[in-house]
């Protein structure tokens, strides 16, 4: 083959005919999680907790706690956040106004009396409903549980953050419309890390076959089986 024929790779990017750098709903960084978070409405709105005041997320797998958690300590300059592992040692626990536990449920007992008897300003992430030893320590207590909140119109928001995020150029990106966030939410509940692992591979897989709207632009248009 010639020279005039052959086909250079050098530099080529799959995502570029979609005009993004990657596919948008790959696995985040905690900092890029934490810009990428979408607030609750009412969250938007709240000062954060003061001493002897709790807020506890509670939900199942996948319905946003890390995320907002991620985002208020983002919000919060002074705040400190950490992440329970499932096996190894527990980490460090600093003292912070406020301090965010993620995965609070796996503080070993000890210390998690120790975190509840110091009136610190807390905000934990859960799946089990702390609010009877947090009250019987003098806490007031604001319970938020998730996923009736992932809405298609939250969906859309967080998706298409998502995509932004992700943009080479100028012009125009992919979007998820309402409709196939409805589409989505049918198929997967309110379950938004499910939605984001399918359609990372659905996007993984049509990397190389583009397909444009009438208006040139990249469209996800539902057809995810």
């Amino acid at each position: 083959m010639s020279t005039d024929s052959t086909i250079s790779v050098t530099g080529w990017r799959p995502w570029q005919a979609w005009n993004l750098n990657r596919n948008p709903f790959g696995e985040l960084t905690r900092s890029e999680r934490a810009e990428l978070a979408v607030l609750l409405d009412d969250l938007e709105r709240q000062p954060m907790p003061s001493d002897f005041q709790a807020w506890q997320f509670i939900g199942k797998c996948g319905r946003g706690k890390t995320s907002q958690m991620l985002g208020l300590h983002r919000r919060w300059s002074d705040s400190a956040y950490v992440y329970m592992p499932v096996d190894g040692p527990c980490p460090g626990i600093p003292v912070a106004r406020p301090l965010l536990i993620d995965e609070f449920q796996r503080v070993p007992r000890r210390i998690r009396t120790q975190v509840i008897c110091s009136g610190l300003p807390l905000v934990l992430g859960t799946h089990r409903d702390m609010s009877r030893s947090l009250r019987g320590a003098g806490y007031r207590v604001r319970t938020i549980r998730l996923g009736h909140q992932n809405t298609a119109d939250h969906l859309c928001k967080i998706l298409n953050r998502r995509i932004e995020h992700c943009r080479l150029f100028e012009g125009p990106v992919p979007k998820i419309r309402r409709r196939t966030a409805e589409d989505l939410i049918q198929r997967f509940g309110s379950d938004v890390r499910a939605i984001e692992s399918h359609l990372y591979e659905w996007t993984q897989a049509r990397a190389f076959l583009p397909r444009p709207t009438d208006h040139g632009e990249m469209q996800f248009d539902g057809d995810f089986g």
